[in-house]
């Protein structure tokens, strides 16, 4: 096989190193309250993309626009009244709600099956089960990005983002951009839903 052309390789890596910081942003802010250091960031960010017309430009452009218009404290108090508080939350983030319908069932025993597979274990200090949207973006992270080419590739990765986060995601969603309290988490939840097109459209070609 003839080499890539040094432009093409770095195209690429650019490319993988994006998708694994993107999985990196959705997971940090929808884990926790947004650091206002991540905000303070956001809100300086460059908007254009490289290329006119990029499928994630707008939605880019949107929750950028969106945290410079807020207060990291109107945005921590929108996490709290989605997601947070005593008991059940306004708008869940867990694969098995949307699945089965009910907290910690089949799909999350499945998913830990296959992270057991993949030597991976949720950390003990991590509150939430592994079906929380934020630890399915850190598992796509690892696959991306990780050093172990026998599970970080994108094999692992189509197998894994077409299992647990594809066939829900849109779900959740729709669940946060209908909420009437949802003004930041509104345009995270639309880079969200673009970001997943992105990636189910980039697997469908490797089939």
């Amino acid at each position: 096989m003839m080499p890539l052309p040094e432009a093409a390789v770095s195209s690429a890596l650019d490319e993988e190193t994006a998708r694994s910081e993107l999985y990196g942003l959705l997971a940090h802010v929808y884990y926790a309250q947004p650091a206002s250091e991540l905000i303070a960031n956001l809100r300086v960010a460059v908007t254009a993309a490289p290329a006119p017309g990029a499928y994630l430009e707008a939605s880019w452009c949107s929750l950028v626009g969106v945290a410079r218009d807020l207060s990291d404290t109107q945005i921590a108090a929108e996490f709290d009244a989605l997601f947070g508080g005593v008991g059940k939350p306004e708008v869940y983030l867990y694969a098995s709600h949307y699945l089965s319908g009910f907290l910690n069932e089949k799909p999350l025993a499945r998913l830990r099956t296959e992270l057991d597979s993949l030597g991976l274990a949720r950390d003990e200090a991590m509150f939430e089960t592994e079906d929380h949207f934020a630890y399915l973006c850190e598992v796509m992270r690892y696959l991306i990005a990780g050093e172990d080419v026998a599970v970080a590739n994108l094999t692992r990765q189509q197998s894994f983002f077409a299992t647990h986060m594809q066939p829900w995601v849109g779900q959740m969603c729709d669940a946060i951009q209908k909420h009437p309290k949802a003004r930041f988490y509104a345009a995270v939840a639309e880079l969200t839903r673009a970001f997943m097109s992105v990636e189910a459209q980039g697997f469908d070609m490797l089939a």
